[in-house]
């Protein structure tokens, strides 16, 4: 026998070993391993953007054919373009945008999945949870914790568009979705406005209050005025990340973890011609423009942004920023899991530019 027919023969009996592992529903390892066990994150995931102009030109034809009733949400989804059909923009998160006209009810509901609102256009449409209204303005960031009944309405005479970041994906991962209708369109008020404000976020919290471990913050509206003249405040500073210019996470007010157990949000401040360090990170991250204009390299590609436009950064993908005027970005990614879980790692460059 050569030693060719002695290869042959061994290829032959792996083969016919592997098929009857596959009808005793079993596999070898060592022909998935480097899968299973990759060197680094694999890279089918694809960095994308959406130009806002598109998108709202889209959404008013929807709302053109569709009532928010009948939708119970009317949004359109953004896809990962390397997972079409699949309604994730990130292996663990989604992202839709959402328009509410004047006079709409999206009605009452709640699930297992978490929920943020970022608002992009309009203002004095509302959004219930758990008995609590808030008004929201654009740039406001706006909670919808996990298993928590919630409705929006718009009863100003402008249309309101805002961005939807949940944890669809992570959830239906786990196979732990579950939901339910609510028995009217809109809930019960049952409590004054501005409430969650003043109990949980003017630095004081109630004397008994205790925060369960992983919990959603108990203040779910985050009002981006505030938010913003803390970024202009730090600027006085001088000193920038070179990685992020002026970033800060938003943060649950008496853990100061993060906002949201399952996902992490953030704002940052990027000043003219501020050019960001080369950067990445383990977390697959989804930015939204909230002011100003430039562009971002995002591995060898380029994204021009500006107001109300999105992009999409995959996993442990190279980034840097060219802000051409001052500009804010908003960002959402599952960090806070990766952190909890001891897996999220980063790769940066220097620690401080000033």
């Amino acid at each position: 026998m050569t030693i060719s027919d002695a290869g042959n023969d061994l290829e032959a009996a792996r083969s016919a070993f592997y098929h009857r592992l596959k009808d005793r529903n079993m596999s070898a390892l060592w022909t998935v391993l480097h899968d299973l066990v990759p060197r680094a994150p694999r890279r089918d995931q694809m960095a994308a953007s959406w130009a806002y102009a598109d998108i709202r030109r889209t959404l008013m034809e929807a709302g053109e054919l569709i009532t928010a009733k009948e939708a119970e949400r009317r949004a359109l989804i953004l896809e990962n373009p390397a997972w079409p059909g699949e309604s994730r923009i990130t292996p663990t998160l989604y992202a839709a945008i959402q328009l509410v006209l004047p006079g709409d009810v999206a009605p009452a509901h709640r699930h297992t999945q978490s929920a943020l609102r970022f608002v992009l256009e309009g203002s004095g449409a509302f959004t219930a949870v758990n008995g609590e209204r808030t008004f929201m303005e654009r740039g406001d960031f706006v909670i919808t914790p996990n298993w928590a009944w919630h409705d929006h309405g718009n009863d100003s005479d402008v249309p309101m568009i805002w961005l939807d970041g949940l944890d669809i994906p992570l959830v239906s991962f786990m196979n732990v979705g579950f939901s339910e209708p609510g028995e009217a369109d809109r809930q019960a008020v049952t409590k004054p406005a501005q409430d969650a404000p003043a109990r949980f976020g003017s630095g004081l919290l109630p004397v008994d209050y205790e925060a369960s471990a992983y919990s959603t913050s108990p203040i779910f509206n985050y009002p981006y005025a505030r938010s913003r003249a803390a970024l202009e405040q730090l600027r006085v500073a001088d000193v920038y990340d070179a990685c992020h210019g002026i970033k800060q996470k938003y943060v649950h007010p008496a853990t100061g973890d993060f906002a949201m157990p399952t996902i992490a949000t953030f704002l940052q401040l990027l000043p003219r011609d501020f050019d960001t360090h080369p950067y990445r990170s383990t977390d697959s991250t989804v930015f939204v423009v909230v002011e100003g204009r430039g562009h971002s390299m995002i591995g060898d590609q380029r994204f021009d942004w500006g107001p109300n436009d999105l992009f999409v950064l995959p996993t442990w993908t190279k980034v840097t920023h060219h802000p051409a005027e001052d500009a804010v970005l908003f960002s959402y990614s599952d960090r806070g899991i990766q952190q909890k879980l001891g897996l999220w790692r980063e790769d940066r460059f220097e620690e401080l530019r000033t």
